[in-house]
């Protein structure tokens, strides 16, 4: 695989999960004044497999652009991102970050005692002057019954926002879940095997063109 690259996220699960499979990587983040969060609006009936390949390509040429303005070496430049899926929802199956506590209780509600789908999109810039490698990976993800004493205890631990789906598998969520079909790191927002599989790939390409 490649031993280093920059990875064009703030999430700290997505860097943990990257050191999990000793993947060197520095971030690139956002400079002052890029408008990151309209990339993440959906788009009027917009599917979500669509949504999420449209925004980590999206996100891909903001980071690759934001390698130009930098002195930064090269090295390959990996993003990601999540979204919720909930078929025949009122929401047009995507179900993103709560924007406040009620809004968090409403998706929250949404999900209660059915299963949804995570989506994971990954795209991986191998050089400055190729189109990313990306791949989706999808989760299923089956929820428990949740009582409204349930949900209030969970906004109230603060753990719903800035995720998708308002819930985080990893931390108190968790316990809402009785059994996922898929990958729990996709799930966390970095399919682990889909990532060393686009890594490997680049791997040989790379070789190929030398």
């Amino acid at each position: 695989m490649f031993s280093y690259v920059y990875l064009a996220s703030q999430s700290p699960r997505r860097q943990e999960l990257l050191k999990q499979i000793g993947v060197r990587f520095e971030m690139l983040t956002a400079q002052a004044g890029e408008d990151t969060e309209s990339i993440e609006i959906p788009l009027f009936h917009e599917k979500a497999r669509d949504y999420v390949e449209r925004v980590v390509l999206a996100k891909s040429a903001v980071a690759l652009e934001r390698w130009h303005q930098s002195d930064k070496p090269w090295a390959p430049i990996l993003c990601a991102d999540t979204t919720v899926s909930l078929p025949g929802s009122p929401d047009g199956e995507i179900l993103g970050k709560p924007s406040d506590a009620q809004d968090a209780a409403r998706i929250l509600s949404m999900l209660s005692d059915k299963t949804h789908e995570v989506l994971t999109a990954v795209a991986l810039t191998i050089d400055p002057d190729s189109q990313p490698l990306y791949l989706v990976q999808v989760s299923e993800v089956q929820f428990a019954r949740l009582s409204k004493e349930h949900i209030q205890a969970y906004i109230a631990s603060g753990e719903p926002f800035g995720k998708a789906g308002a819930y985080g598998i990893q931390g108190l969520g968790g316990a809402f879940i009785p059994s996922i079909k898929g990958s729990y790191s996709g799930i966390m927002g970095l399919p682990l095997f889909e990532v060393q599989q686009l890594l490997d790939f680049a791997k040989v390409t790379k070789a190929t063109r030398i």
